[in-house]
């Protein structure tokens, strides 16, 4: 097992400390989380104080056989089809919950697009580009991060394409 360093020791994730190391401009945001809140996106833009379109969830997807990341707004869902589009794919669904977990190692409600133990494919809703930071989830449940949609889309090496739909 990998020796943790003080950061994530002391309440740091995966991801914190992946933006701290690169230098990124980020808040971190805490709040109680609820276990009986319908929507972990929903529940962490109420908590904040910030607009839903300003809070992206991230998920997880099977895009022809290759596990894909897809980062969407909390305000709206993933169009399948739209994702398997951007990385070059046919056919997308939602990815096994336990394999989204072991692979990015994360739980459910709290895996974030940074930081992640397998490093996969991202698509970062092309939204994220029309507010100035935007919230993800900082690797656990009641935990955000904001930053510059610009700095996340660098750090994950993710594609801009327009995956989100509104609900």
């Amino acid at each position: 097992m990998a020796k943790k360093t003080k950061k994530q020791q002391y309440g740091g994730t995966p991801a914190t400390v992946a933006l701290t190391a690169a230098g990124v401009d980020h808040t971190v945001h805490s709040y109680d989380h609820d276990p009986s809140h319908p929507s972990y996106g929903e529940e962490a833009a109420e908590a904040m104080g910030v607009s839903p379109e300003r809070v992206f969830k991230t998920l997880v997807a099977d895009v022809d056989g290759s596990l894909t990341v897809a980062v969407v707004p909390v305000a709206g869902s993933l169009d399948l089809k739209a994702l398997a589009s951007a990385v070059g794919g046919k056919r997308a669904a939602m990815a096994d919950p336990a394999l989204a977990e072991r692979t990015t190692g994360y739980v459910r409600g709290g895996i974030s697009p940074l930081g992640q133990r397998k490093k996969l494919p991202t698509v970062l809703d092309a939204s994220a580009t029309n507010h100035r930071t935007i919230c993800v989830s900082a690797g656990r449940r009641g935990l955000e991060v904001e930053l510059a949609p610009e700095d996340l889309a660098k750090l994950t090496e993710a594609v801009l394409a327009p995956i989100g739909r509104a609900s």
